[in-house]
């Protein structure tokens, strides 16, 4: 299995369990995580799903050796967005690329001081498609235009101050506690009632845009900018179009 899990009391956490690989979304990644939210969503004494990591990053986004179909990817953000109980992610250290698309599908974040964004699709010659169906309808255009088109690395204060991560501290156990103790205090079905109230924009996006950007994520990384992009990465170099 590539997914930890463990249970206190009413949360369920899932822990990303890939660290030789950066927690990578590989094919088996997302089959097993999608099975644990599943697992969680059918069980009445779940209240909440904290989705954290193994080893010092969240999710290196796509296993370039493994990718998972783009179809798939879109399944499970999906499912973390209409799953009945708040998915609350846990961030202690690096989040890129397809990694951001999980965290843009979970209701609530905590990020470490330790951690680190980018979107970093634009450097290997594709674009952040499927994982703009979560995101965008929830971040500052502005600033999400800018680290969009320049793959630049932030820090947790950017990605509270443009609504990616809902807090930031210097441990992100104590800047979670505060919604955690609102979690348990809170009935199941107010919070699945809420969350369905908070989550329309975002499925109404998934609805209208989905086909179409499974269609651009699939069609760009089959071009041979794309396929120079990886090679420069997995070799450690410059692409082509670096000067």
């Amino acid at each position: 299995m590539t997914v930890g899990r463990s249970r206190q009391h009413g949360f369920v956490t899932l822990s990303l369990d890939a660290p030789e690989r950066r927690n990578a979304l590989s094919a088996a990644l997302v089959e097993d995580l999608s099975a644990e939210l599943r697992a969680c969503g059918e069980d009445e004494s779940v209240r909440a799903v904290i989705l954290t990591h193994s080893g010092t990053t969240f999710c290196a986004g796509a296993d370039l050796r493994d990718p998972p179909d783009p179809k798939a990817f879109v399944a499970l953000l999906r499912q973390i967005v209409e799953l009945p109980k708040p998915v609350v992610a846990r961030i202690d250290g690096h989040v890129r690329a397809g990694g951001l698309g999980l965290l843009g599908a979970c209701d609530l974040s905590a990020a470490s001081d330790a951690a680190t964004f980018a979107f970093t699709e634009v450097r290997i010659g594709v674009a952040p498609a499927v994982i703009s169906l979560p995101l965008l309808p929830r971040l500052d255009p502005r600033t999400v235009a800018r680290y969009y088109l320049t793959g630049e690395k932030f820090g947790p204060a950017e990605a509270a101050a443009m609504g990616l991560v809902t807090t930031a501290g210097a441990d992100v156990d104590e800047a979670l506690a505060p919604m955690l103790d609102g979690l348990r205090r809170s009935a199941p079905e107010g919070l699945a009632e809420t969350k369905k109230l908070l989550t329309v924009r975002v499925l109404d996006t998934f609805d209208a845009q989905a086909a179409d950007l499974v269609a651009l994520s699939a069609r760009l990384f089959t071009t041979d900018t794309a396929r120079e992009g990886m090679t420069a990465f997995l070799e450690r170099r410059d692409a082509a179009w670096v000067w």
